[in-house]
């Protein structure tokens, strides 16, 4: 049977409990789902250094322009632009479901990345509070993780963060684009400013973790100056940052329409450039222009002391668990305010769900 109130993809959307609005959240509607798995293992033809990760949300309340993962969200009929910014399916079970998948005989405790697709301290987190129980159940399972965010809501959970590093290797990384404000409001207008990020890189250096700072996507024209990535990279190493990880921009089909139409908003003189440098369906910047790219970066980094790496160099996969020191491997509030239910409850018993792919996994 289908929810005929519900939003459009929502009526048939697997595990529906209730979608509800909240006035701390002004704009948004969050969809609270009974999930049937929490693991989600990476397909082998991948080329990320992880085979597992956990996706608590779909969608993003970060709505960076340029996020990879917007067309993740047609499958559930909504849009790539605006409804994955506020439309965001929250697994509200997902730990209990966690905790069910690491108790199997077969779970052999490989290392888990956290934050490859949508952002798991994205602000949604600040109500529904996820996390702690996520990196809790995994820590006392002897399971690795990895945390990539863009959030500096991670500072709420460093305490337990640093107990937990105690238990398995955990790593942690911090995603920091765009150094100039004004260019972070317009392109990333959900996220907390670049200098809250890198007060959370500080945090958690002094907290004892070895932060790496993802310095990607390097927007063509943007944010690729020797300038502005110098000043950038001496932000990041004041910060106490370990090591930088850096990228061009990529523009998959799902995002390459969004981004194009905020371009010629935002910046019309660039839309000509970007139509050359991304043509037709194409997803990368050319060879060209990523290889010019890194000889700029490279030199940078070694003059700032950090260890760096590009995201197109092989990564190297964690080592098994038992052989590895602790931050070793490579990663990859107030109460919430009364909710207001404006679709009603379906129980954990929903109707039946047309298939959906695989979420996709990359370290962007």
């Amino acid at each position: 049977m289908e929810d005929v109130n519900a939003l459009p993809g929502m009526e048939v959307l697997d595990g529906l409990v209730r979608s509800v609005t909240t006035p701390e959240f002004a704009g948004m509607t969050f969809h609270e789902v009974a999930a049937k798995s929490a693991l989600n293992h990476v397909p082998r033809s991948s080329s990320m250094p992880f085979d597992w990760t956990i996706n608590p949300y779909r969608g993003c309340t970060h709505a960076c322009v340029y996020c990879f993962a917007r067309g993740t969200h047609e499958y559930l009929d909504l849009d790539a632009g605006k409804d994955f910014d506020s439309q965001i399916v929250v697994k509200v079970n997902v730990d209990e479901v966690l905790r069910r998948e690491l108790a199997r005989p077969s779970w052999n405790r490989e290392h888990v990345a956290l934050g490859t697709n949508t952002d798991p301290y994205q602000r949604a987190e600040g109500r529904y509070k996820l996390m702690p129980g996520i990196t809790t159940a995994l820590a006392e399972s002897g399971t690795p993780f990895s945390i990539l965010t863009k959030g500096s809501l991670l500072r709420r959970d460093l305490p337990l963060l640093t107990r937990l590093h105690d238990q398995v290797p955990i790593s942690i990384a911090m995603s920091i684009a765009v150094y100039d404000d004004e260019l972070q409001q317009a392109i990333e207008p959900g996220t907390p400013t670049a200098q809250a990020r890198l007060d959370t890189v500080r945090a958690a250096t002094d907290a004892g973790f070895a932060v790496s700072v993802f310095m990607m996507p390097i927007l063509p024209h943007l944010t690729d100056s020797p300038e502005a990535l110098d000043a950038a990279l001496t932000r990041v190493k004041a910060a106490g940052a370990a090591r930088v990880v850096h990228g061009a921009l990529h523009l998959r089909p799902g995002v390459k329409p969004w981004f194009m139409r905020w371009l010629a908003r935002e910046h019309p003189e660039l839309l000509p450039v970007y139509r050359g440098l991304y043509p037709g369906a194409s997803v990368n910047a050319p060879q060209a222009y990523r290889s010019m790219l890194s000889q700029r970066v490279r030199p940078l980094i070694r003059s700032h002391r950090l260890y760096g790496r590009s995201d197109e160099d092989p990564w190297r996969r964690p080592a098994p668990p038992g052989s590895a020191q602790p931050g070793s491997e490579q990663p990859g509030p107030a109460q919430p305010t009364p909710a207001r239910i404006i679709t009603t409850s379906r129980g954990r018993a929903s109707a039946k769900a047309r298939p959906q792919p695989p979420e996709p996994a990359r370290l962007f």
